[in-house]
């Protein structure tokens, strides 16, 4: 079962007034564990980033990722509470969810939840922070790799 994780990257970068400074990206991962992460993030960065260090991997608590093909760059983190009724203590009950989610701007990310949720609980969302992840990596499904390369199913193997 695969889970979010959020990888912080740092390497230093020489500026036009030749000034070398420090600059830090956030990546989110989609993988099976940390090592998985870890390895993913390399792949991904170290072909277009010199001399990086991975100072950060954490666990990032998120119950969906929606992609919006023409949204923006910027990704924002919604906290949307569902509300359901609980028979043996006659109150409300909510259940908070974190989602994730690229847009212009805060209205936008609001708006672009409320189409994906419908109507098919009463919800609300309470929150919509703008996170400082640069790119969202999902995780690849292992058939597209398997394609990829000259591989033959076991079957085959064991006949020939």
């Amino acid at each position: 079962m695969s889970a979010w994780y959020q990888g912080k990257i740092r390497y230093q970068k020489v500026d036009e007034k030749d000034k070398t400074i420090k600059i830090t990206e956030v990546y989110l991962v989609d993988a099976v564990s940390y090592t998985d992460a870890e390895a993913r993030i390399y792949s991904t960065v170290a072909s277009n980033t010199p001399d990086f260090h991975l100072f950060g991997l954490s666990r990032m608590k998120l119950q969906e990722v929606y992609f919006v093909e023409e949204g923006a760059e910027t990704w924002f983190k919604v906290k949307v509470n569902f509300m359901s009724f609980d028979e043996k203590s006659q109150k409300e009950k909510r259940t908070p969810f974190n989602m994730l989610i690229n847009a212009e701007n805060p209205l936008e990310a609001y708006q672009l939840i409320s189409e994906r949720l419908g109507t098919v609980e009463d919800y609300q969302i309470t929150d919509i922070n703008i996170t400082n992840i640069l790119e969202v990596i999902p995780y690849d499904a292992v058939e597209e790799k398997l394609k990829q390369g000259n591989f033959k199913p076991l079957a085959e193997v064991l006949v020939n």
